[in-house]
């Protein structure tokens, strides 16, 4: 959607929100809204992790630099995947990514468990999400917003016909 002008504005950005949100957990994950909002549904479902998860894995795949990619593993492998981890990921095959690859990380190496995570948020996750009070307060909000704002929109064009 585009304003009358021809240029799409910010405001029109996020107005197309959760509208995009509902096409695909991917154009959720695209959006900082959808995001903060997503995770803030899954704080409720005790299942925030998830989403931490999936988000450090993204970053983590857009390091360059070797040590930082060996700092960033251990992080990812602390927080999310040891025995001890504080916030637990629920993957197969966990033990099977053991420290030792810590040593030679690469970009990839938490690939196949990402995509584990990702299709649990998908498929489990993602339908509750857009049946949540939290996605449907924040679409009547969207709504409301876009309707204000579409009548002030009318008013200034009756304004500008009349007022000539």
């Amino acid at each position: 959607t585009e304003h009358h002008d021809g240029n799409p504005s910010s405001s029109q950005q996020t107005l197309k929100g959760t509208s995009r949100w509902t096409t695909s957990l991917e154009n959720l994950l695209e959006d900082p809204e959808g995001v903060k909002r997503f995770r803030e549904f899954l704080k409720k479902e005790f299942s925030e992790e998830n989403v931490l998860f999936w988000l450090a894995c993204e970053e983590f795949k857009k390091t360059q630099d070797k040590k930082q990619m060996q700092e960033k593993a251990k992080e990812i492998y602390m927080t999310f995947l040891s025995s001890k981890a504080s916030c637990q990921v629920n993957v197969e095959g966990q033990s099977r990514l053991n420290e030792t690859i810590l040593g030679e990380p690469h970009p990839l190496m938490f690939q196949k468990l990402q995509d584990q995570i990702f299709n649990l948020m998908k498929y489990d996750s993602y339908s509750r999400f857009l049946k949540s009070d939290i996605f449907l307060k924040h679409k009547r909000a969207e709504e409301q917003e876009e309707n204000s704002s579409e009548a002030q929109t009318i008013a200034k064009r009756a304004s500008r016909i009349y007022n000539t």
